[in-house]
């Protein structure tokens, strides 16, 4: 019974929004936007593509090809590279040179650091990272309406959750502007392709990343009142829609559909997922030597399921860590071993209930206060569900949810303070989750994203902006009070240290070990940096 009313909720709300979004006048689409046609890599280059990306003697990153932009017409840039493709590398490197604008590292576009202090050095940062409105597709570079700021370093384009961090130190600077810009430009994305992809490339748009615009409108509300809630309803919705696509055709024999999973008991919960089995583009050889590693191991696993958990794991932000990976039988974590989609992630659940609240608030300012009841139901159920599902009274502690095997994943990782950053947990488990905390994941530099050594970015030693202040603010919301200041102190501190020795603000930092840089993942650690930047400021305004 409780089954079939889920069931009726779900349909009559994807119902009642494909009314709405009826109703809704179409944006005026430009003549522009009409002859813009956006192609991922491997369809706008072809061979060329391939063979670029699959020679590692060209570039050691791949994402360098792929965002680069095309100087001369497709159709000569093609005939140009038939007639030197076979003549070796230094040819066709002068090739690329002579055809590309081939990127570098545009975070300072000019801007020679000094030895400001830390503050003044991030509020100059942001005029750095800005990036003006997009007149036309470079490339694989979708065209923005409005200016954005970008992480740095090899990330030249906006990401979407990277932004919602970047926006609290903007905020704390009084950049208002920049923070609707941003926010418009998310809007722009969900109402041109359905969502907000993990960043404005054609590359990525079969794939998003956590869902964090709801609480970007709270950081806008903050500033401008509670009708900013109802002005970004229709965007509020289509982007819940895209995270439950699929929803209505669940049963219990086909139980799991792109991003929903129907449990035994009939709760809906979700995965990360991407709409594409293949090589990622900005990743290619990588992805393919993982396939092949993971394929020689387990010849029941197909190359596409790989790429899939891939691909998944890169809509998390967590590219990558030992929360997708299964270990083998000695404990190891070998990234041959993703397995992504088989997990409910306790994070991005306690940001889907953040958005069903968020959505029947909006319908309550708009004085609708039917489908602001049907949003707040699900919001219920989420949160039973995930107390259900994804608290381990054996652990004291929130865990990922493997719901092939019907078993919490063994990895301890600070996802798990999600559930008390949007006040889920009862005061109880909030002070289990605090012991936690204080004995596996707290180190000299804040908190580590989970304990384990796997040589992956999201794994021990590294600690990152975003989780430290989740887990600084869910502290605060139980009042634990001197263990949520002491991560605040360490990261903080951490931070100035580093910037004192280099002048810059890093992607992610060494928590363990205060004296090295932190490493690991697919590329090296990136300087910049936005959601560092935001979080600083943050931290140290509270």
């Amino acid at each position: 019974m409780i089954r079939l009313y889920q069931n009726l909720l779900y349909v009559l709300i994807v119902a009642l929004t494909f009314i709405a979004c009826k109703e809704e006048p179409k944006q005026e689409i430009t003549r522009e936007e009409k002859r813009i046609v956006i192609l991922p890599p491997e369809e706008l280059y072809a061979d060329l593509f391939y063979e670029i990306q699959q020679n590692e003697n060209l570039f050691s990153d791949s994402k360098t090809f792929v965002d680069a932009i095309p100087e001369n017409s497709l159709d000569s840039i093609k005939r140009e590279y038939e007639k030197i493709k076979n003549k070796g590398d230094s040819a066709i490197f002068k090739f690329l040179r002579d055809n590309f604008q081939l990127p570098g590292d545009e975070t300072s576009q000019g801007y020679q650091t000094d030895s400001s202090d830390i503050a003044t050095h991030i509020k100059k940062l942001w005029s750095v990272l800005k990036r003006p409105a997009d007149e036309k597709l470079s490339g694989t570079l979708i065209p923005l309406p409005y200016s954005y700021i970008v992480p740095g370093g090899r990330f030249r384009e906006i990401y979407y959750w990277d932004s919602y961090f970047t926006m609290l130190g903007l905020q704390v600077d009084g950049e208002v502007e920049t923070i609707q810009h941003m926010i418009d430009n998310f809007s722009y994305l969900i109402n041109k392709f359905g969502f907000i992809p993990n960043g404005n490339r054609t590359y990525y748009l079969s794939r998003s990343q956590p869902p964090f615009y709801s609480l970007m409108i709270d950081v806008l509300a903050e500033e401008k009142g509670n009708t900013v809630y109802a002005k970004y309803l229709p965007e509020l919705e289509k982007e819940y829609q895209f995270w439950m696509e699929g929803v209505k055709n669940l049963s219990e024999r086909d139980s799991v559909l792109n991003r929903v999973v129907r449990m035994p008991d009939g709760s809906i919960l979700n995965r990360y997922y991407d709409n594409k089995n293949t090589p990622r583009p900005e990743s290619y050889r990588e992805d393919i030597k993982t396939a092949e590693e993971a394929v020689n191991h387990n010849q029941e696993r197909s190359e596409e399921e790989v790429y899939r958990d891939l691909r998944a794991a890169a809509e998390s932000g967590w590219d990558f860590s030992s929360r997708w990976i299964k270990p083998d039988k000695s404990g190891s974590f070998n990234l041959s071993a993703i397995h992504t989609t088989d997990i409910l992630p306790v994070d991005l659940n306690s940001l889907l209930y953040h958005l069903e609240k968020t959505i029947a608030k909006a319908y309550l300012i708009n004085e609708n206060p039917d489908k602001a009841k049907a949003y707040k139901e699900l919001a219920v159920n989420r949160s039973a569900a995930i107390e259900k599902y994804f608290w381990d009274t054996a652990t004291g502690f929130y865990m990922d949810y493997d719901f092939k095997m019907g078993q919490h994943t063994p990895v301890i990782s600070v996802a798990g303070v999600y559930p008390l950053f949007f006040e889920i947990a009862t005061d109880d488990q909030a002070q289990k989750v605090a012991e936690v905390i204080e004995s596996r994941l707290l180190k000299e530099g804040g908190v580590v994203s989970t304990s384990n050594h796997t040589g992956q970015q999201w794994d021990a030693p590294n600690g990152w902006a975003p989780l430290q202040w989740i887990t600084y603010k869910g502290l605060q919301n139980y009042q634990i009070s001197d263990l949520g200041n002491t991560i605040k102190e360490r990261w903080t501190s951490l931070n100035e240290q580093v910037y004192e020795r280099t002048y810059k603000m890093t992607e992610k930092y060494n928590v363990e070990d205060l004296s090295k840089e932190s490493g690991g993942g697919e590329y090296p650690t990136q300087d910049g940096f936005g959601w560092s930047n935001g979080v600083y400021k943050k931290l140290t305004s509270e």
